[in-house]
């Protein structure tokens, strides 16, 4: 077979093809529009979506930073005043009164988002400086179910704090011990351990030896057995 009938077959294939499509196109034009419109309302979808979440994410982030700006103002000294055009306030109560309506705020609009997330902790932080322990105790549950679980962590330590607190020895040992089981970033297993042991100090000092003993083998030049070692030598 000459090089000339090879590229006339070739060609005949291609405008085979080529009618074989159109054809295809003609008989299927009414799906084929119908998918390609599909095709892009559900791109146009995604990225409406997209761009409602960053101006949500962009709003609580603005949100939250207003709360944190308050919360972070320093309180005012007797015996140092504050620098002109400074602002402070007297006294951590206050302070948190005027933070936690944003706090709040931000963790109502945004829970779905990490600022939302974070905020509703803080939330829960700033009801404890107002002495609202009931309100700091609901938003402190919701923070310890938070997806970042080590905003969880933290929120679950303040909780057991709370409970001690309030007299309700058996659910911060519940929440140490899960602390203790699922460690994190911001809370290890030996922090846990030495809040759960200091806990026990008082109603069950064998118990809380073993655990300041267990610290202490754990890793010997850790701050924790540091610790766990001085508490030792208080309980003998």
């Amino acid at each position: 077979m000459d090089t000339q009938t090879r590229r006339a077959l070739k060609q005949d294939k291609f405008a085979t093809a080529t009618l074989s499509g159109l054809d295809w196109v003609g008989e299927n034009r009414l799906p084929l529009i119908r998918w390609i419109v599909a095709a892009v309302l559900l791109i146009a979808v995604i990225v409406a979506g997209i761009i409602v979440y960053e101006k949500r994410d962009s709003a609580a982030d603005q949100l939250l930073g207003q709360a944190m700006d308050i919360y972070e103002t320093p309180l005012a000294q007797s015996a140092q005043p504050a620098e002109p055009g400074q602002k402070t306030y007297p006294t951590a109560a206050a302070r948190a009164q005027a933070a936690y309506p944003l706090f709040s705020e931000t963790a109502d609009k945004y829970g779905w988002l990490h600022a939302g997330e974070m905020a509703r902790y803080f939330a829960g932080m700033t009801a404890l400086d107002m002495g609202n322990k009931s309100q700091a105790e609901t938003d402190l549950k919701d923070a310890a179910g938070a997806h970042d679980s080590s905003l969880a962590a933290l929120a679950k330590v303040a909780l057991a704090n709370l409970y001690e607190q309030t007299g309700r020895t058996s659910q911060a040992v519940e929440e140490f011990r899960d602390l203790i089981a699922h460690p994190t970033i911001t809370v290890s297993k030996a922090s846990a351990q030495l809040q759960l042991a200091q806990l026990y100090e008082a109603t069950q000092p064998e118990e809380a030896r073993r655990i300041y003993a267990e610290i202490k083998d754990q890793d010997k030049d850790s701050d924790a057995a540091q610790i766990a070692t001085q508490r030792l030598q208080t309980l003998k």
